[in-house]
């Protein structure tokens, strides 16, 4: 399970494109995911409905929250800059930070986004969701696994071998590079995903839907505003290099 150049350069939009059908299909199903658990457990017309409604919006908050930690942190030491960049990269092994525990925290990450998020979907566009997620995020790994095994060869078959693919070790695989984190840019990096989390969390203390697509819509356009100006600056640095 790969995915081609094309899909791994428009990532960013195919994930979007996920998440947009998934809410899109509350068209088919009225009938929202958390609602439908709190329906299958308490009962809607149970006194601890509305409790139980708001705790699973908090628990799609606190997923999303783990999301942004888990990339923020990933992001530090591969850099925003890779993680941002359309193009394949496939230079060196990182072996510090998360990936220590985890060969590909960022997906792990968009994996818990999935369902965070999903929450607010409705039945099917929470099954739609977390599965295209998964399987997409699966076929990227595919083709940046691929490429860093061509690229690197033994270095990196025995970096797997020791380092789990998508489920965390708790304890760290491999020793430290000793790469030196950036937070800042970090965090400026995954600022949209900070946006989420925001957004869910307002959104299940107020239910306020006109915020929560507010707060969503702002923390894109942060990100694609950043997205631009960081491919301005790449675009720079190759001309002066030239």
């Amino acid at each position: 399970m790969k995915a081609t150049e094309f899909e791994f350069r428009y990532r960013f939009w195919l994930i979007g494109s996920i998440f947009w059908f998934g809410f899109l299909l509350y068209n088919v199903d009225h009938l929202n995911m958390a609602q439908y658990l709190v329906n299958r457990t308490v009962g809607e017309h149970s006194p601890h409905a509305d409790l139980l409604a708001r705790s699973l919006l908090l628990f799609g908050a606190f997923l999303v929250l783990l999301t942004a930690l888990l990339r923020t942190w990933a992001s530090a030491y591969l850099h925003s800059d890779v993680v941002q960049d359309p193009n394949l990269r496939a230079e060196s092994v990182l072996a510090d930070g998360p990936y220590r525990h985890v060969r590909n925290p960022l997906y792990l990450g968009n994996i818990f986004l999935a369902i965070g998020m999903g929450l607010l979907a409705s039945r099917l566009g929470f099954a739609f969701i977390v599965l295209g997620m998964f399987i997409f995020c699966l076929r990227l790994i595919g083709l940046e696994e691929t490429n860093l095994a061509r690229e690197q060869g033994e270095s990196y078959l025995a970096f797997c071998r020791r380092v789990p693919r998508l489920w965390p070790a708790l304890r760290a695989r491999v020793l430290a590079s000793g790469l030196q984190p950036k937070w800042k840019q970090a965090f400026l990096g995954e600022i949209f995903v900070w946006g989420f989390f925001l957004a869910v969390l307002v959104f299940a203390i107020t239910i306020n839907q006109k915020a929560f697509f507010l707060i969503v819509g702002v923390a894109l356009l942060l990100y694609i505003v950043r997205g631009y100006a960081m491919a301005a600056r790449r675009k720079r640095e190759a001309n002066s290099g030239n």
